[in-house]
């Protein structure tokens, strides 16, 4: 098996930062193998989607109905969040608070899809993700990171899964147990209609390298990752 990744063919200056895209539907391992990976070759690690739910989670605070929400309202809210630096990671914060458990909550998943599809909610997410990478070798994730936000990453992956394999290991993960075949069929449905609604946002780079995860341990994600960067790097490419 050849796992040399399309990207090593791409030209890049001497010295360059390398730059790993990972991309994926909701649910598919993308952030957490991201942020493993990095922490394994010492990159840092961007994740995209944390900004979309700072984004929604300081609209959520203004009050204001979501089916009412526009571009000029979100974007206002969203003006005061930042990167900030942590370990390997940057996180962002709102007025120097960090969100990490804001974000995650049920209301900002409910609507960080409708914030996701604003055009300038996406352009100042993907500048922001651009200036956190510059400088630094790291791995991003996220929507359309492969194909709009780094279009020339040097190496691109793609995560799938079954959607009631990713409806499971998201409910483990957020509840601590194990949730029964009821649960994960109610996020399994919930899962699939997002997938409908972001569809146009999780396209495959023709040049990834996809990953069907279903059958396979997180660390068995991260070390196939792992290992096509070490490829790369010894073609010359980082």
């Amino acid at each position: 098996m050849d796992l040399t990744p399309p990207a090593v063919q791409r030209i890049r200056p001497p010295g360059a930062p390398l730059v790993v895209a990972i991309d994926g539907p909701a649910a598919s391992g993308k952030s957490s193998t991201a942020q493993w990976v990095a922490e394994r070759l010492g990159f840092r690690h961007v994740d995209s989607g944390a900004l979309y739910r700072a984004a929604t989670a300081a609209a959520l605070r203004r009050g204001d109905d979501p089916e009412e929400w526009t571009e000029d309202a979100v974007l206002a809210a969203a003006r005061p969040i930042a990167l900030r630096a942590a370990h390997h990671s940057f996180a962002p914060v709102l007025d120097g608070t960090p969100l990490d458990e804001e974000i995650r909550g049920p209301e900002v998943t409910r609507h960080v899809s409708r914030v996701a599809r604003m055009p300038r909610v996406r352009a100042w997410v993907n500048a922001a993700v651009r200036d956190a990478a510059s400088g630094h070798a790291i791995v991003v994730d996220g929507r359309d990171i492969g194909t709009a936000v780094f279009p020339d990453a040097d190496l691109k992956v793609f995560l799938v899964a079954d959607p009631w394999e990713r409806a499971r290991r998201r409910l483990v993960q957020r509840r601590g147990r194990s949730p029964s075949d009821e649960e994960i069929a109610e996020e399994t449905e919930r899962l699939v209609q997002r997938d409908a609604r972001d569809a146009t946002q999780t396209v495959q780079a023709k040049d990834a390298v996809l990953i069907d995860t279903t059958y396979l341990t997180q660390e068995e994600q991260v070390e196939r990752i792992v290992t096509l960067v070490r490829v790369l790097e010894r073609a010359g490419g980082g």
